[in-house]
Parts: C-alpha cells; structure tokens; sequence
C-alpha cells in the first residue's frame, strides 16, 4: 500500500486541522508554512508532524507544502492581521449604511490578498448584493461573505460556561462533536434544556467527554424500572442507579405487600443484561424542547 508523510496544520486558533503532504521538509510542532489552499496561499501553523496515511483511503490527493515560512512570510502575515481591524470597522460601517439584519463577527485576508473574508451571523437569509458591491469598491479585490451558525459565532467570541471555565470550543476543540439526546439520558443528567445548553443555545459540548465511559459503565447496570434480584432471592424495582458508584436503589417486596428500599452495589444483582432497550422507553416526557438542542448546524468550517 503506498503510504503518504504529512502534516497537520492549522490556520487559525482551535481551528479545523488540515493536512499536507510532508515531502522533504522537516518541521517541528509550531512552525510555520505556506500551503496551496481552495482559498489561495495560506500561512498556518504546524500542529501534527510526521503522520503516514494510507494513499488509498484519501478521498482527495493531498497538496504538497510550498515552503517553510521565512521572515518576509511572517512580515506579510502580520500585516494582513494589521489591515483586518481596518477592514471590519469599514464593513461595519457598510452594514449599517444598508440596515442589514446581521453581526459582522470576524475578518480575515488570504495571505495573498488576493480576497477578504468577512464572517457574520443572522436570524434569517440576508440579502449582501449591494454590500458586496460596496466593499468591493473599496478593497479592490475579491469579497466574500459567509453565514455561519450559533455554534461557529459562540466559538469566535468566547466566553464562559456553567463550569466557570472558558469555553471548550474557543480553547481547545477544534471540531464540533454531534451531541445528542441519547446521551444526556445515558448520562443521567436534568433534562431541563436551561441546564444542559450552552451559551450558543444547543447541547454542551461537554456532555460528549465522558460520554465514552458512561456507555462502558452503564452495559453492567438496569435500568430503571427494571426487575432485579438479590443474592438472597429477593425480587424489586429498580428506583435509581448511580453509574459512577455502580449503585443501584431497589424497592423489595417484603410480606404483605410491603417494601423496603435497599442499596445495592451492581454486581450484587441479578438483571437482563442491556441489548436494544433504550432509555427512550423509560423516559416519556416531552421532549420536542430537547430535540431543537440536539439539530445540528451544518455551517461553515470556521
């Protein structure tokens, strides 16, 4: 199989890592390159060094680096950053003069400058014809403007979460996970949607952590609902479990109809093991709130 060296780089910070074909350059983690991009020559940093993937399982043919940046790159590159803060003002200033219904969030120059993008967010479709003709004039180069969504506008402008701590995805996730339902539920947490959203209004990145480990741990424990049985013979209910502990709350029937609720530790009882039963089965509370959480953004790859 023919393998292929290559980095891994990225563009901007916690950005999308992309990866190209190594060749005869040795890098180190953190140095810099110019790279051939959709968009046009790129300055990004290097992140992975030395990855070997399989020719055949690329999709597309990986593009080879141009060269190591030099200082004149870095030069160049400072003063796209320099000339970004001009340009958003201006694109402000633009978006204001047309009463257009959207936030400009972010601007950024190809390290060509051969175009300017600029980043924004909006509650519905936003007709820019005219705003691009504008800004057009005043550039001189090539425009574009691009819609992202809540997630993508959360990550631009940072913040705090429920944790007091910043961000995830402004600090180190690059890729926005799918979060689900399925597992707030696996997990146990409130499905208040006021506790388990994020300050961009869908599911906390967060709950995809542990997601993983909750799903090893919870194949050795009822749900639930379910029908156990103690070492003694004793049959119950299952009342509540605590998955981290491998606790689990039992109400037993004693005689004359009487129960008695008991803690046991998992592997002291006897149950069904989990197959296809699902928690969606022993939750049936409205949760078409949830489901807006759980919709996906399919945005752009800021």
């Amino acid at each position: 199989m023919p393998i292929i060296k290559c980095v891994g780089i990225r563009f901007r910070h916690v950005g999308r890592i992309y990866y190209f074909k190594k060749d005869n350059f040795e890098f180190q983690k953190g140095d810099s390159a110019i790279v051939e991009t959709i968009r046009g020559l790129e300055l990004g940093m290097v992140v992975k060094t030395s990855i070997e993937v399989n020719d055949e399982k690329l999709k597309t043919p990986l593009k080879s680096i141009i060269r190591i940046a030099t200082e004149d790159d870095m030069k160049t590159y400072l003063a796209n950053k320099a000339k970004e803060k001009d340009a958003f003002i201006k694109c402000e200033e633009r978006i204001k003069a047309h009463n257009l219904p959207m936030k400009l969030l972010d601007c950024e120059f190809t390290f060509d400058s051969t175009k300017v993008l600029f980043y924004f967010s909006s509650d519905s479709r936003v007709d820019f014809r005219e705003l691009v003709k504008d800004l057009a004039s005043i550039f001189k180069i090539r425009i574009e403007l691009r819609q992202i969504g809540v997630r993508d506008e959360t990550k631009i402008l940072g913040g705090f979460g429920a944790c007091g701590r910043p961000l995830c995805c402004a600090t180190f996730l690059s890729e926005f996970k799918p979060v689900s339902i399925r597992m707030v539920k696996e997990q146990g947490i409130s499905l208040n949607p006021s506790k388990i959203s994020g300050c961009c209004g869908r599911l906390m990145c967060c709950i995809n952590h542990e997601e993983e480990a909750y799903e090893y741990l919870n194949k050795n424990m009822p749900i639930i609902g379910d029908e156990v049985r103690d070492k003694s013979g004793n049959i119950g209910t299952v009342l509540s479990i605590n998955t981290l502990k491998q606790l689990v709350r039992v109400a037993i029937n004693v005689k004359d109809d009487e129960k008695e609720i008991v803690e046991y530790s998992a592997k002291d009882l006897k149950f069904k093991k989990r197959q296809n039963k699902t928690f969606d089965e022993v939750y049936d509370k409205d949760i078409q709130e949830l489901e807006k959480l759980e919709k996906e953004d399919k945005d752009s790859d800021y």
